[in-house]
């Protein structure tokens, strides 16, 4: 089994693709920092990273035998819910978020893990709902990585509490 354990923090040469393979993997595992999955090849991989790494589509990830892996967000099942009116969209965050859903903020509409219970909730309050099969890229949270160094997210069953090097 490939282990891979660390992101890719170089260049790749001058007319080299992005990446040597992919890894198509839902949110759920993007959340875990210990999982095994199989690279679009079929290779088996083992992905072993530092603790509250939380892996986005696009993210490079460097494989023990040099090779270059591209993450990708796998459809799964979802809700996205419409609406023009930003004051419902802020109340069905409101809402979702007081349940601790984790959700993807667009223009015009958010997402969650497709679940009838918080659909008919969001319905209620009066936005249009679409149950798809398309990448899920959550908000990280308040206390999601910081550029300026200041802190990362530690994402535990759903949950993000912060971690501080203090």
């Amino acid at each position: 089994m490939l282990m891979i354990s660390q992101r890719f923090e170089g260049t790749r040469p001058a007319g080299a693709p992005a990446a040597d393979a992919r890894l198509v993997i839902p949110f759920d595992m993007r959340s875990r920092s210990r999982f095994r999955g199989c690279l679009d090849t079929g290779e088996a991989v083992g992905v072993v990273l530092a603790r509250g790494q939380m892996l986005r589509g696009g993210d490079l990830l460097l494989a023990a035998d040099g090779r270059v892996i591209e993450i990708a967000a796998a459809p799964e099942t979802v809700t996205t819910a419409r609406s023009a009116d930003a004051r419902l969209l802020a109340r069905a965050a409101y809402h979702l978020g007081n349940r601790h859903v984790a959700l993807q903020l667009g223009p015009g509409w958010l997402r969650y893990g497709h679940d009838h219970v918080l659909d008919d909730m969001v319905a209620g309050l009066g936005l249009t709902l679409v149950v798809e099969d398309a990448p899920f890229e959550p908000e990280g949270g308040a206390y999601g990585h910081q550029p300026d160094g200041g802190g990362y997210t530690f994402l535990s069953r759903g949950h993000s509490h912060p971690h501080h090097g203090h």
